[in-house]
């Protein structure tokens, strides 16, 4: 064994261990499932590797959402014993978030590395604002009885979840907040969504990725199967501490926590655009 290539990869390896505690407090915290660090995490050390720049953002998507899927287990159960998630609002939303998951998640291939980071930046500054400006509830705030509004929302907060890698949390909680749920309620009801998102998303990106050229090792169609093991167990593992403090936060105090995350990590994907 080249021991000096073996080493070369353990700052590849620290960095998922760090982005794995990071992600786990982060979707526990704000109910995001960890997607939001993880991708541009998980991008940035693939290209610093020296992996396909085309490649690169698919499979921080993919297997972002694949970690998601332990994490978003972990937060949702820590959320549904301290009694903050709505059962009738999730058998409502599920089916429609995984559809439209799974169609984008099929899609994911159709789009170069820039167009999905552009997805996430842009997405990014517009969920910060409106949760700051609240323009969402006073758009949407009146449908909040709707069977069919909260459909149609599960399906675009569905499809742009896979194509940012996300598990819904920073799309989700708006919405739900908007139809008159609680911060608390929301966050954690979010956090149980992320996990159809996840299981949807992931079976969309393992397939449109079946036989792509360039991908980094240990990788089964877009999925990284060494940052799956790493950062999804750390992730699971540090998702209860962040529900912890979130429910030691008071709700304005959370959704301020939450716009200025958001914003960070949009200046930070369309960086990579920009200089890419």
């Amino acid at each position: 064994m080249d021991w000096s290539v073996l080493a070369g990869y353990w700052p590849f390896v620290l960095g998922l261990m760090v982005t794995g505690v990071v992600s786990g407090i982060a979707a526990g915290l704000l109910g995001i499932g960890g997607g939001a660090v993880i991708v541009p995490a998980l991008s940035n050390a693939l290209l610093l590797m020296g992996y396909d720049a085309e490649v690169v953002q698919h499979v921080a998507v993919g297997t972002s959402l694949a970690i998601i899927i332990p994490t978003g287990i972990m937060s949702a159960r820590a959320h549904h014993k301290r009694g903050a998630l709505d059962l009738n609002v999730l058998k409502l939303w599920a089916p429609f978030i995984v559809l439209g998951t799974f169609v984008g998640g099929l899609m994911a291939g159709l789009y170069s590395g820039d167009v999905l980071r552009m997805v996430f930046a842009v997405m990014a500054f517009v969920i910060a604002a409106n949760i700051i400006f609240a323009f969402q509830t006073k758009l949407m705030g009146h449908l909040k009885g709707s069977s069919i509004t909260h459909r149609i929302s599960a399906l675009v907060v569905g499809y742009v979840s896979s194509l940012m890698g996300i598990g819904g949390g920073s799309l989700t909680v708006p919405t739900l907040v908007a139809f008159g749920e609680t911060m608390h309620k929301a966050v954690g009801t979010s956090a149980a969504i992320g996990v159809a998102i996840a299981v949807s998303g992931t079976a969309g990106f393992l397939i449109s990725g079946w036989g792509v050229d360039g991908l980094p090792p240990l990788s089964v169609g877009y999925i990284n199967l060494l940052a799956l093991a790493l950062v999804g167990v750390l992730a699971a593992l540090c998702a209860p501490w962040g529900a912890a403090l979130a429910h030691r936060l008071e709700q304005k105090t959370l959704k301020y926590v939450f716009a200025l995350f958001l914003v960070v990590v949009g200046l930070n994907m369309l960086w990579e655009v920009v200089t890419g």
